[in-house]
C-alpha cells in the first residue's frame, strides 16, 4: 500500500522509513519549503530558558552566533521530536511538554518562577500566543521569528501521476497550513476529486477539520499529537476499509 506523506525536509525522510518498517510504500511531496529567517539578538542579551514549539526552529540558528548562548540555557520544547532535535543541535538540557502549546505552558509555569525571562525560537505563522500566555502569567517573553513555511504549489511529479492512477491509499497531514497547501495543489493538478476520496489520517482534530470543511469524507485524527498516533490510525483506517 502506497502511502502519501506531505510533511516537510527532513522529517519527511523519517517519516518515510518508518512507514517502510510498518510495511506501507512511501510516496514524498512536501507542501511546505523551510526557509530560514535571519533575526539579531542583543550581545548582552540574558534570558533564563528557552522555549521552542518546532524542530524547524532549532535547524535555523545552526549557524546563528547566538546558538552557543542559547545551548546552555534549560530549554522547554513542545514534544519529544523537537526536544531530540535541540539535544542533536547541542541543547545540553532540553525537556519536552509530551503534547501541545498549552502542556508547554503548562510546563514553563511548573519548573519557573513568574518574573524568568524566555528566549522563544518561533516560526513565522504561529497558531498558539506563547508570548501572551504565558506573558499573563508573569513571565517576560522575547521572541526571535527563525523560520517560515512556504506552500509548494504542487505535487511533485510522480505523486500527480500515481493520483490519476489510483496508485495512493491514504495520505498523512501533520499541520494545517500543509493541509491546506494539499488541498490547493490538488485543485492545481486537477486531481482534487481522487485527493479528497482518499482516506486523511490527521495529527490532531484541528487538521482533521480542515480537510472535513474542504469535501473530504474518509477523515480520522490521532488521539494525541505524535507520529505513533497517527500511524494507529493509518492502521486502522485502512484495516477498516479492507473488510
Amino acid at each position: 500500500m502506497a502511502i502519501l506523506v506531505t510533511r516537510p525536509v527532513p522529517d519527511n525522510e523519517r517519516t518515510a522509513a518508518a512507514l517502510r518498517a510498518r510495511g506501507y510504500d512511501a510516496l514524498l511531496s512536501p507542501m511546505l519549503r523551510f526557509e530560514e529567517i535571519p533575526f539579531h539578538d542583543e550581545d548582552d542579551a540574558a534570558y533564563d530558558a528557552v522555549i521552542v514549539t518546532s524542530a524547524n526552529a532549532i535547524r535555523a540558528i545552526l549557524d546563528h552566533p547566538s546558538r552557543m548562548h542559547l545551548f546552555g540555557l534549560p530549554t522547554f520544547a513542545v514534544g519529544g521530536h523537537t526536544a531530540d532535535a535541540a539535544r542533536e543541535a547541542g541543547f545540553r538540557d532540553a525537556a519536552s511538554a509530551q503534547g501541545n502549546a498549552q502542556s508547554l505552558v503548562d510546563l514553563v509555569i511548573r519548573t519557573l518562577k513568574p518574573g524568568a525571562t524566555l528566549c522563544y525560537l518561533a516560526g513565522a505563522d504561529l497558531a498558539h500566543d506563547l508570548a501572551a500566555d504565558l506573558g499573563g502569567r508573569g513571565f517576560t517573553v522575547v521572541t526571535h521569528t527563525t523560520y517560515r513555511m512556504v506552500p509548494v504549489t504542487g505535487f511533485a511529479a510522480n505523486v500527480g501521476d500515481a493520483f490519476r492512477a489510483g496508485g495512493i491509499d491514504a495520505v498523512l497531514h501533520y499541520s494545517r497550513r500543509s493541509a491546506r497547501a494539499y488541498l490547493d495543489a490538488a485543485r492545481a493538478d486537477g486531481v482534487e476529486i481522487s485527493a479528497l476520496a482518499l482516506p486523511q489520517c490527521c495529527i490532531s482534530e484541528t487538521v482533521a477539520g480542515l480537510l472535513r470543511e474542504a469535501g473530504a469524507m474518509q477523515v480520522a485524527a490521532a488521539r494525541t499529537p505524535d507520529e505513533n498516533a497517527v500511524f494507529d490510525v493509518l492502521d486502522r483506517t485502512l484495516k477498516a476499509s479492507s473488510n
